[in-house]
């Protein structure tokens, strides 16, 4: 039967994946991946816990981090895309064009 440690080994899992993934590439488009791996290993510990103590409130936060999710995702890729017109480019190493 799998309990609520599977879970959170799964999802300790993801998240160490996703802050590896973050602290360590320079791809913008693989460290929007990384954040994303990162907040599923959240909405994963809130769905395990939900089920786990009979409650729906961690279902309806982990729909609300999906929602968030979807949102980072549009306007990320739209300033990548935007940066990429302009730089041709998607290393973060370059992305100076907020700076003085």
């Amino acid at each position: 039967m799998i309990t609520p440690a599977h879970y959170i080994v799964l999802s300790a899992a993801l998240f160490i994946i996703g802050v590896i993934g973050v602290m360590v590439r320079r791809n913008i488009i693989i460290i929007f991946m990384s954040i994303e791996l990162i907040l599923n290993a959240v909405n994963i510990n809130l769905i395990a816990f939900s089920h786990q103590w009979q409650n729906v409130i961690g279902q309806v936060f982990a729909i609300f981090v999906i929602a968030v999710a979807a949102a980072e995702a549009a306007v990320g890729l739209g300033i990548i895309l935007a940066f990429y017109r302009n730089k041709e480019t998607v290393n973060i190493d370059e992305m100076n064009l907020l700076k003085w």
